[in-house]
């Protein structure tokens, strides 16, 4: 794996960063992230963390795929359109956001879970609370349900008024992509190589379905071999070739259900799942920080919380940009 590198490469991430930046201004009405902080509901909803909270211990006692259900929601939310529940919409045609194919695989726990949140809030807080703060706020809440990291949650964000299958393409990470075309990715949302690689240890939690990584197993050359041959016997065992999409495992092979290191420690020894992650140990730029973070998981935790907060800013919409909808899987109006 090649990364650029020295002051060629950095300059372009910091134009990519830049550019980006001027792009969530112009969306958002003012600088990405303004406006939002911690108390944005203490006099019109003071008890919002605490409803959402309830309402996601009872969807993840019900099912543990709530966790990377809505962890994988706001990622791929924020990544799009900016972190404003445009990726909760649904059309009768079928043409928004969530239907994609890049987003066709979000599982169905995390959009009933928001729905859910935002019921609840509803009752107590009619008009207030945004389904993007709810998202946010969720998405932080299934983590430390899960023994991982809690953060404080700046909110105040809006609910956007696009949401377009056609404007997903090229937005999202892909399983095959290489750290220097992630990086350049990330950058563009004002996102750091150390916040990517934190950002990736969510893979410890959550499943892949088959067709997302089959093509390492049943290359024309053989297995890719930066596999652990084990677990590559273990990956054909549970996915043979020309398997349909409905065969799911574990990113995390070690840990599966338990927020933790062990992603990092897992690349070191060939069970990284995606090219995507192989990649970040492969890669000289990108390995220090994996290699930190399966040493210390403090360190990694209080990556992954900083990380969490600077991906929340990513295209916050404000003003005549956005609304609070009523119900969060259709606009206002």
């Amino acid at each position: 794996m090649e990364r650029g590198r020295g002051k060629s490469g950095s300059s372009l991430l910091a134009v990519a960063a830049a550019a980006v930046m001027v792009a969530a201004m112009a969306a958002s009405g003012g600088e990405a992230g303004a406006g939002l902080s911690p108390d944005h509901y203490r006099r019109t909803c003071p008890g919002v963390e605490s409803i959402v909270r309830s309402a996601v211990a009872r969807k993840v006692r019900e099912t543990v795929v709530t966790v990377p259900a809505t962890l994988r929601l706001f990622f791929h939310d924020c990544f799009v359109e900016g972190c404003d529940a445009s990726v909760m919409i649904a059309t009768r045609g079928r043409d928004a956001e969530k239907d994609a194919p890049d987003n066709m695989s979000l599982a169905g726990d995390g959009f009933d879970m928001v729905v859910r949140a935002k019921k609840a809030v509803e009752k107590r807080c009619p008009g207030v609370v945004s389904c993007a703060d709810i998202l946010a706020l969720a998405a932080r809440d299934v983590v430390a349900m899960s023994s991982g990291p809690h953060w404080t949650v700046e909110l105040g964000r809006l609910d956007g008024l696009i949401s377009k299958a056609g404007r997903v393409a090229g937005r999202l990470p892909g399983p095959d992509m290489h750290v220097k075309d992630l990086a350049a990715m990330f950058a563009k949302n004002n996102l750091t190589l150390l916040d990517m690689v934190a950002l990736s240890g969510a893979h410890t939690v959550g499943f892949a379905h088959c067709t997302r990584f089959t093509d390492r197993l049943y290359r024309r050359g053989g297995v890719d071999p930066s596999y652990n041959p084990a677990y590559a016997q273990q990956l054909m065992a549970a996915c043979p070739r020309d398997v349909g999409p409905t065969i799911a495992v574990n990113m995390d092979p070690i840990t599966p259900v338990s927020f933790d290191n062990t992603y990092y420690a897992n690349l070191a020894g060939g069970l990284g799942l995606f090219t995507s992650d192989q990649a970040l140990y492969a890669d000289g730029a990108s390995r220090p920080a994996v290699t930190g973070f399966a040493k210390n998981q403090t360190r990694f935790f209080e990556a992954f919380k900083d990380a969490m907060v600077k991906l929340g800013r990513v295209g916050v919409k404000a003003g005549r940009h956005g609304e609070i909808r009523r119900d969060c899987t259709a606009f206002n109006t």
